[in-house]
């Protein structure tokens, strides 16, 4: 649909007096404030504006006639099919996992995806405002579905929390710039919907589409023991049949002007959807472990207090361990020192390493110093190229999931509620204008909010409504 002039003069106007930002980080968080500053809103502008030229200039698999996206997302979605079994095929076969090669590995992808997928979806939020419009039912519809219409367990965002929480932790917080990015233009568009539309339809459009990398993603985590929920719950509502894909497609030719420039209309749809494209991916997050690395900067990290806790009984090279720890460009040389003494046995049995057995267990001199995912890093490092024999070679049956996680927000009732909710109820009690009640509740179906129990009680209410009949067309 166009926009007005006095919508067009407004992007403009922001476009003119944001400061372009070269940082996707900074601004992920500050548009992850309670209420975003009207600086950080002109930032995001800016950044769109930045990105979207980049965009322009990339390569675009989208179908020249526009009449033909339903075919092109059906066809996308038949070769994937097709890629996949080819996968299984040869998994079964015996070929080894594609992407992880082991739960090390499996664990820095999902830290390395985290400020993506901690606001999976933001970029439809925007539209909420036009919840009783047609043109945008689909979407919002879609919005609401990443939203696990109000239920915990089918939280996008709650789901990956849980996993960061059994596998991470929040050290996803210290990631550099580039894994930001695709937050930052998710965020953006959310606050920006209303000038950015087109772009926002095609973003939409791309992010629906089912990915292979989702299905290998799904299958290696469940085998690597990872519930791989999160990932699994986008393949079914993500289809290409009925899923989000479908309606993705359909968004498009919902909201296509009846006025205006059709040319330029779908350009725009073409620059969001390749948006997509831009930052780390999951395959480029996949391709650059490395697991060496890893542990050096790790032990680098832990350096900075640790070169002050040791005492000085055992030595290497002529250097103690504090001595070794207190120069962060000395841990690498520190490693291949510990190697050659055998205390780190490569490709072996990580519990055969004296190294292992000061980190390992209750008992341990060293237990507590390292976190569940630092020690598994340390032991898939070590043990390399070696197999436990007690580990199955069988390829995991992804049919058998894992039970779903429990909600880490309980579901709310009448009689349990926490003060939130109830004044969150006070409050709507008060409102008999449908549109004010929606208005009320909206803010807390914002990527900040949507996952707390007040945001997750506030996206049932708002369902509640929308499927009342959204609109008439």
């Amino acid at each position: 649909m166009p926009m007005t002039s006095h919508a067009l003069s407004i992007k403009n106007a922001l476009s003119i007096t944001a400061t372009p930002t070269r940082s996707a980080k900074a601004l992920y968080f500050a548009l992850l404030a309670c209420k975003p500053a009207e600086q950080a809103r002109n930032a995001a502008a800016s950044y769109l504006d930045e990105q979207l030229k980049t965009a322009a200039n990339s390569p675009c698999d989208l179908p020249d006639d526009p009449l033909q996206l339903a075919t092109w997302s059906s066809q996308q979605a038949a070769q994937v099919g097709h890629r996949y079994q080819a996968y299984l095929e040869s998994r079964q076969n015996g070929t080894a996992r594609r992407y992880f090669h082991n739960k090390a590995h499996a664990q820095y992808f999902l830290k390395g995806v985290a400020p993506t997928k901690l606001v999976d979806g933001a970029w439809l939020y925007g539209l909420l405002a036009h919840w009783n419009d047609a043109r945008f039912n689909t979407l919002v519809r879609t919005y609401l579905e990443e939203l696990g219409e109000g239920l915990a367990e089918q939280n996008h965002v709650v789901l990956y929390r849980q996993l960061l929480a059994n596998h991470v932790g929040e050290d996803w917080q210290a990631l550099d710039d580039p894994y930001f990015v695709q937050g930052a233009i998710q965020l953006a568009l959310a606050e920006h919907a209303e000038h950015y539309l087109p772009e926002v339809i095609g973003f939409n459009l791309g992010y629906e589409q089912m990915p292979l990398h989702l299905l290998i993603t799904t299958y290696e985590l469940a085998e690597l023991g990872i519930d791989p929920r999160y990932f699994s719950l986008h393949i079914t509502v993500d289809n290409a049949h009925n899923g989000h894909a479908r309606r993705a497609v359909q968004a498009v030719y919902d909201a296509w002007p009846h006025l205006g420039d059709d040319d330029t209309f779908y350009r725009r749809i073409r620059n969001g959807y390749c948006l997509n494209q831009l930052g780390a991916s999951t395959l480029s997050v996949i391709d650059e472990f490395d697991p060496r690395q890893e542990v050096i900067k790790l032990l680098q990290e832990k350096g900075a207090l640790g070169h002050l806790m040791h005492v000085n009984r055992c030595r290497f090279a002529e250097r103690t361990v504090n001595q070794w720890l207190a120069n962060p460009a000395d841990i690498p040389t520190f490693l291949a020192v510990l190697e050659q003494r055998g205390w780190i046995k490569r490709h072996q049995d990580p519990r055969q390493s004296h190294f292992w057995q000061l980190i390992e267990g209750e008992r341990a001199p060293m237990f507590g110093v390292f976190n569940a995912h630092e020690r598994q890093l340390i032991h898939d490092w070590i043990a390399g190229d070696w197999v436990s024999p007690a580990s199955s070679t069988r390829p995991a049956d992804t049919r058998c999931l894992p039970d779903r996680p429990s909600s880490s927000q309980p579901p709310l009732s009448g009689s349990d509620v926490d003060e939130e909710a109830r004044l969150l109820h006070q409050q709507l009690a008060g409102l008999t204008d449908r549109q004010a009640y929606m208005n009320r509740l909206i803010p807390l179906l914002s990527p900040r909010c949507q996952d707390s129990a007040a945001g997750l009680l506030a996206t049932r209410l708002f369902c509640q409504q929308f499927n009342r009949g959204s609109a008439h067309a």
